[in-house]
């Protein structure tokens, strides 16, 4: 099930000759609570990548979503990314199971906080 999703942040950085991860503001991290070194899904919504990877902390407030290492071939400054999370939940907690969804603007800061994704019509 969907853990958590930071939708449409804007990568910030692209750093070849890094180690390889996502470095995420920190207080984008807690919003959606997701941890450091957890693993992390990334679907580029600029050029259609989809790549898995692990969550690194960067200055809180900093807007900063840097995608590192070999990823970074992947993505580049100003695309538009989700980054989400995924877990495995018994019936128990399914009955309680709410994701966290973050919504954010153009210099990911954070607009709207859900638990749930709205039905759209056509």
């Amino acid at each position: 099930m969907l853990k958590s999703k930071l939708h449409r942040v804007r990568a910030t950085h692209s750093e070849l000759h890094y180690e390889g991860s996502c470095a995420i503001d920190e207080a984008l991290l807690e919003a959606a609570d997701i941890h450091e070194y957890q693993q992390i899904e990334i679907y580029n919504v600029t050029n259609g990548e989809r790549f898995t990877t692990y969550a690194i902390r960067a200055e809180r407030d900093s807007g900063i979503i840097s995608v590192n290492g070999a990823a970074a071939h992947k993505a580049n400054p100003g695309d538009i990314l989700i980054i989400a999370t995924y877990a495995i939940y018994n019936e128990i907690e399914l009955g309680k199971y709410k994701p966290d969804l973050v919504y954010v603007d153009e210099q990911n800061r954070i607009v709207n906080k859900r638990q749930h994704i709205p039905v759209q019509v056509a």
